[in-house]
């Protein structure tokens, strides 16, 4: 490696991990470019914690001068999913491998010794040599392939363009035995690669399609040309995260980017879509601008994650996909950030040192709520503003070092030069959503025209120890409604308590909020909901469709803090039994999952589940009629969705009508295997239903079914269903079977145990397993495949008794000297979310009981 000294030193600081250097008089040699003479090295070791090699020299490095350390050493390619790894793959019953990398974070410095941080930039230069007859790809084009051979053994060197001024965590080394296809997009080479399987079977064909779409919508959103001079996409089967951004070489799970046409679903079609958009857009933001340093991770994949949806819109335009970020990221984020140990999007730069610090850093808060305060800021600054102030950010800081307050500055400016009046400048308004953790509830009394803030918080008796610089108060912006007319422009609340005469009622219901583009929840006077439930029945549509969405979100958590009553909450779902679209409807069932984890194991299930058939029936019924007795597939994209939850759920009710259907069903596929009559897009639903009225016969056929399956996402479906059954010895050997590489991935793993917590049968049985094999998983079969943080949250999700507490204080304090390194943020919560389930049971388990049970009586009398 070459690099110039800024500062005279007699020592050198190399991140190095797991590497040998074995030769101790010869590994590392220093030298000095030009005519000058380097410093000798007189000796060198290892600082384990920290992932240093020390290089003591005998005289000091002049300043201003280059040098070059050549070091040779040796390294494992083992199947830990880190840094160059080894991944294997059967192929027509030969087992095959794949050596692959994953660099980010921290694991460059585990391939070869580097200045392994984001801000240390420099240029590659890469050269493989491989076993011949396989293919080796890296972040820049091959330029020379050579056949030769190494002690009589024939191999190819493969020798790569030299990359652009990038950061070591985006390089991507791969030897594999794989096949692509390929377009153009321009003057960029675009180029799918997969098992040779499965491109032949077409599953790249979709991800061909619209990553040149995708890439063309990136290049006039930030007007700036894609920098390099190829795109690749590699479909791996194991790979820790979803994908990963490797600048010209993208590496994903196949599950998110290959699609079959037959076989896969359109939830794998959308899920393909917005991951390619997510990573293309880090092409430029990310790999061409990088953030200095790791505590602002949040403006990188909040960034990513928010413009993933204008990048699939642009390519499936029919989807309507960009409400679905109020789903999948804004409501998700919110019930992680009402709790008192969530964090701020940003932390001190000297808090995130040690690499289980820097990992940690990549959760729920940085993805979604950077995400959701990004979409506010484009809002309320107009997309054009946003995005020319984006586009001048980028062009300034290309192939260079960012720190997050470079963006506002940048914003900032082009609001001065379109004349945008805001109430305070960039920075000031995005400080409060990104210094200080957590976000607001704006109540409006619409009887006085009081609107008031308050930091949002679940547990009502929650303490929050940690200090807000702005004293938990936001500069948020309101867009409302009233009476079904949306108001002109977004009115400020500045102040903890305002008045606005303009939301004092006349008999007319105001809504706050519209289309949930700030990020924050709304409560009203009660005579305001009253008003806002009678519309919802009578004339539903009358309230926009993503606010229907929020009013039953808003009131099932504002139930759960205490500040409405749960019956209140409970009355917006009533409607439902009108409600044809999924938003509406995937907010309820997403708001009821709460109430099935707190109540599946208590008196109030049954009533409960009476309710919800009888809801969930005129549903069933719509989607029986609209796809002629289920013969057609609706036409919309979200109709789609639709027709799984209410197959979904007339199923778990009971509906006999929904049972027959899908047992027989997959009875017809168990007679006759090789001819799946199952859509895909309802396998997911129909698989789970069959398995949990079936036995062990279902059981052992889902099971070969999904040892034999071709197509990652298919098996992906089978591997949640085979959690559904009601037999306990079926579960546990399930759950032991995720310590077996043979019989499940160790990427699956923490999936499969946390399904099986999830059924209501499985849940003791996943706790006392992860109890039991903890220490095993985490300091050995685990480490770096296993997501201990969503096993935590998984296994601990239903805790709601005095004896759940015990159980779990009692697991915190047994394994409290190992400690639980990047899930130990995710032990505090369920500490503190089971405290609140405790509460929130004793407080509401009567009152839900008599309201479920009034609905069912009054209308069987």
């Amino acid at each position: 490696m070459e690099f110039e000294c800024v500062k005279e030193t007699d020592l050198i600081i190399v991140h190095s991990n797991k590497l040998n250097y074995t030769k101790q008089d010869h590994t590392h040699t220093l030298r000095a470019t030009g005519t000058a003479s380097a410093p000798a090295i007189s000796s060198s070791w290892l600082q384990t914690k920290t992932q240093y090699l020390v290089l003591q020299l005998n005289s000091k490095l002049m300043k201003g001068q280059k040098y070059q350390l050549c070091t040779e050493f040796s390294g494992e390619l083992a199947d830990d999913l880190s840094g160059f790894y080894r991944s294997e793959y059967e192929e027509d019953g030969v087992k095959k491998i794949v050596a692959t990398s994953q660099m980010h974070p921290t694991h460059a410095r585990k391939t070869f010794p580097c200045f392994d941080e984001p801000a240390m930039k420099a240029v590659f230069h890469i050269t493989l040599i491989h076993p011949a007859g396989t293919v080796a790809l890296s972040n820049g084009m091959e330029r020379d392939v050579v056949n030769s051979s190494t002690d009589g053994v024939a191999v190819t060197r493969t020798m790569f363009e030299p990359t652009k001024k990038m950061s070591t965590y985006l390089l991507a080394l791969i030897v594999c035995d794989y096949t692509h296809i390929r377009a153009t997009q321009g003057d960029v080479l675009i180029r799918i690669w997969a098992r040779r399987k499965a491109i032949e079977e077409g599953q790249g064909n979709y991800a061909l399609n619209v990553t040149g779409p995708i890439l063309d919508f990136f290049q006039h959103y930030y007007n700036i040309s894609y920098p390099l001079s190829k795109s690749d996409q590699i479909a791996l089967p194991d790979f820790y995260f979803g994908a990963m951004e490797n600048w010209g070489l993208v590496t994903y799970r196949e599950t998110n980017l290959l699609y079959d046409p037959v076989i896969s679903s359109n939830r794998n079609k959308e899920t393909t879509a917005t991951i390619i958009a997510h990573e293309l857009a880090h092409m430029w933001f990310g790999n061409l601008i990088t953030l200095r340093w790791w505590n602002e991770v949040w403006l990188n994949e909040g960034f990513a994650s928010y413009v993933s949806y204008l990048g699939s819109d642009h390519a499936e335009p029919e989807w309507n996909v960009k409400d679905l970020i109020v789903l999948d990221d804004i409501h998700r984020v919110f019930t992680v950030d009402a709790l008192a140990s969530s964090h701020p999007l940003s932390s001190k730069e000297d808090s995130v040192l040690l690499p289980g610090q820097i990992s940690e850093q990549f959760d729920v808060i940085s993805y979604s709520k950077g995400a959701a305060v990004l979409r506010m800021l484009s809002d309320f600054l107009s997309e054009s503003v946003f995005v020319q102030g984006l586009s001048r950010y980028l062009n300034h800081f290309a192939y260079g070092n960012t720190v997050g307050s470079d963006l506002w500055h940048h914003l900032q400016m082009e609001v001065e030069a379109n004349g945008l009046t805001l109430p305070r400048p960039v920075n000031d308004i995005m400080n409060r959503w990104v210094l200080q953790m957590g976000f607001p509830v704006v109540t409006i009394d619409t009887f006085t025209g009081t609107v008031s803030q308050k930091h949002f918080l679940l547990d009502p008796q929650s303490n929050v120890t940690v200090n807000s610089p702005y004293n938990y108060e936001w500069l948020i912006p309101v867009r409302w409604m009233k009476a079904g007319v949306v108001q002109r422009d977004a009115w400020w609340l500045m102040e903890e308590t305002e008045e606005n005469v303009e939301m004092k009622s006349d008999g007319d219901w105001i809504l706050a909020n519209i289309n949930v583009t700030g990020y924050y929840r709304v409560n009203y006077d009660l005579g305001n909901w009253e008003r806002l439930l009678i519309q919802l029945n009578t004339e539903h549509q009358v309230i926009p469709l993503i606010n229907r969405a929020q009013l039953v979100d808003d009131a099932f958590n504002l139930a759960r803090a205490g500040l409405i009553a749960t019956s209140l909450a409970l009355r917006t779902t009533t409607y439902l039994s009108m409600e044809t679209d999924f938003m509406p409807w995937q907010s309820a069932l997403d708001n009821m999952h709460y109430y099935y984890l707190m109540l599946d194991r208590t008196e109030a299930y049954q009533p409960m589940q009476d309710y919800m058939r009888k809801l969930v029936t005129p549903l069933f019924l719509h989607f029986k009629n609209i796809t002629s007795n289920w013969t057609h597939v609706p036409h919309r994209h979200t109709d789609q969705y639709n027709q799984v939850n209410a197959v979904r759920m007339a199923c778990s009710t009971g509906l006999p009508e929904c049972q027959i259907l899908t047992t027989t069903w997959f009875k017809k596929w168990l007679d006759n295997p090789h001819q799946n009559p199952i859509h895909p897009n309802l396998r997911s639903a129909v698989y789970c239903s069959s398995l949990a009225a079936g036995g062990a016969a279902e059981w052992d056929f889902g099971w070969s079914q999904f040892k034999n399956a071709t197509v990652a996402s298919e098996a992906s479906k089978l591997l949640s269903a085979l959690s559904c059954t009601n037999d306990p010895d079926l579960l546990k050997r399930y759950l032991s079977y995720t310590l077996d590489p043979d019989m499940i991935r160790k990427q699956d793993a923490t999936s499969v145990i946390t399904s099986v917590a999830s059924n209501k049968v499985g849940q003791d049985l996943a706790w006392n397993f992860v109890r039991e094999k903890w220490e095993f998983m985490f300091t050995q079969y685990g480490v770096g495949s296993f997501s201990f943080a969503a096993l935590i949250s998984g296994v601990t999700a239903r805790f709601s008794t005095p004896a759940d507490l015990q159980q779990l204080e009692d697991f915190v304090r047994e394994n409290s000297a190992a400690g639980f390194g990047s899930a130990a943020l995710a032990v505090d919560q369920a500490v503190e979310r089971t405290n609140a389930n405790i509460r929130w049971l004793q407080q509401n388990q009567q009152q839900i009981l008599d309201w479920f049970s009034s609905q069912t009586t009054r209308h069987a009398a």
